[in-house]
């Protein structure tokens, strides 16, 4: 018999823990091309804003030694774009939509987050580490406060389940962590991208038009364990693992650290059917080592 890896998370009901990570696959369907992408536990879409934004000046990719930067500036043509046209695409393939938002105000996310729970989406991914122009541009995702008032005032305008997705420059990603909880939040997803920053030493001037970056892609992945341990050991709310994720085996450490669920991200980027095959490699990676069912993996002490 195979074993079952279906959950219930935060209320719905998901065929498996593999997701892929938003900024990695579009809008999630540009990925049918190369497997039935319905199949998975859910998407998370590539971040939107309330209006279409044209994204940061190139050069805004680069490879890095494992890994990769991009500094690509939220690039999407708007929330109404999504809406028409991508969203009803998507439930028609009977896909699990979490939509990944991202706002300059706290007003912003609230407007966003209400105009999408009205449309359909599943669950509501926020995106805190964007420049908060309310006080002075740093990244909502680095203050306690600014996190638990932007959680608190979301959630009061929704209904579906609301993740706040985690960034990684931070002193203290568990203070970050409870003050989500604290305001809200029905779970919690991380690591998002660490800053970097790329030379070139031909030319002796940074790689990226915007200089820093964000690193994704294995090199992060023992960073991204620890912190999914440390925060699972210190919320109640479920949490999303993710950093890079190459196999099923990374899959397995992730929940093993307390994650009941994963996202794919820049190995997608590298094989766009990673997540798929992921997929299928834990289930194998189960049925060989008598694991019955995904809850069955257990956070380690």
């Amino acid at each position: 018999m195979k074993p079952n890896l279906s959950l219930d998370f935060c209320g719905i009901k998901l065929k498996n823990p593999i997701m892929t990570a938003s900024g990695t696959c579009g809008h999630g369907l540009e990925l049918s091309e190369f497997f039935p992408v319905e199949e998975l536990g859910a998407v998370s879409v590539k971040g939107m804003t309330l209006a279409p934004r044209e994204g940061n000046a190139t050069p805004r990719i680069a490879e890095t030694a494992a890994g990769m930067l991009n500094s690509v500036g939220l690039q999407n043509p708007g929330a109404d774009h999504f809406i028409k046209y991508e969203l009803p695409l998507l439930k028609e393939k009977g896909i699990t939509v979490i939509a990944n938002i991202s706002g300059d105000t706290i007003d912003d996310y609230a407007k966003l987050a209400a105009k999408l729970d009205a449309a359909g989406v599943d669950m509501i991914e926020l995106n805190i580490s964007c420049p908060n122009v309310s006080h002075g541009g740093l990244a909502f995702g680095t203050d306690a406060d600014v996190v638990y008032e932007l959680t608190k005032t979301v959630k009061s305008v929704t209904k579906v389940p609301i993740i706040v997705k985690l960034s990684p420059n931070v002193t203290d990603v568990v203070s970050i962590a409870k003050a989500a909880e604290k305001g809200g939040a029905d779970a919690l997803s991380l690591i998002n991208t660490l800053l970097g920053m790329k030379i070139d030493i031909k030319t002796r001037k940074p790689v990226l038009a915007r200089k820093f970056g964000g690193f994704s892609g294995p090199a992060i992945k023992p960073v991204a364990v620890r912190m999914v341990w440390q925060v699972t050991g210190a919320v109640k709310i479920p949490v999303i693992g993710m950093g890079g994720i190459m196999t099923a085996e990374d899959v397995v450490e992730f929940l093993l650290a307390g994650a009941k669920a994963v996202m794919v991200g820049t190995a997608t980027l590298i094989e766009p059917d990673a997540a798929y095959t992921i997929l299928h490699d834990l289930e194998k990676y189960m049925e060989e080592n008598g694991i019955e069912d995904i809850s069955e993996f257990k956070r380690v002490d």
